[in-house]
């Protein structure tokens, strides 16, 4: 991904979040991942004025407290959150958690893989999509334009 903004992983599993964090080291992206273990914790994050704004939010649904549908009903009213773009990491092939995911207007809905080596072409796809794509810049107060280059994700 090509800036040095975070990417935020919102998982439970620490196995599962480990093997992200392996994927990305062995992917060599350069992005920051910062993690996180359920919705409420992600949300917390994504608040904070201190905290950097995620190019990209990779979410899990089936977490404690709150679960990825209920941060996505939240998030996706929120307006300085609700644009950042979320992409579904989850263990669910069910219908209805693909069909309430992409109600809520994620980037991508992508089954864990097993096997690591799929797992790892799974976020080499992601950090590819999130490279070549370009992402609406919204210019806040005391930011200068010239740092559009830095509002999408990637290397």
């Amino acid at each position: 991904m090509k800036s040095s903004r975070p990417v935020l992983l919102v998982e439970d599993d620490s196995i599962d979040a480990m093997t992200v964090r392996r994927a990305f080291r062995d992917l060599k992206v350069a992005n920051p991942l910062q993690h996180t273990v359920n919705g409420e914790q992600a949300l917390a994050y994504l608040q904070n004025p201190e905290n950097d704004k995620p190019c990209v939010i990779l979410l899990d649904l089936n977490m404690p407290k709150m679960n990825g549908t209920e941060f996505l009903a939240i998030a996706k009213t929120d307006p300085a959150i609700k644009k950042i773009p979320v992409i579904v990491l989850t263990t669910s092939s069910e219908e209805r958690d693909i069909v309430q995911s992409f109600r809520f207007s994620v980037a991508g809905y992508i089954i864990k893989p097993v096997d690591y080596k799929k797992f790892v072409e799974a976020i080499r796809t992601i950090d590819l999509y999130w490279t070549l794509s370009e992402l609406p810049y919204e210019a806040t107060e005391g930011v200068n334009d010239l740092q559009h280059a830095d509002s999408t994700c990637g290397r």
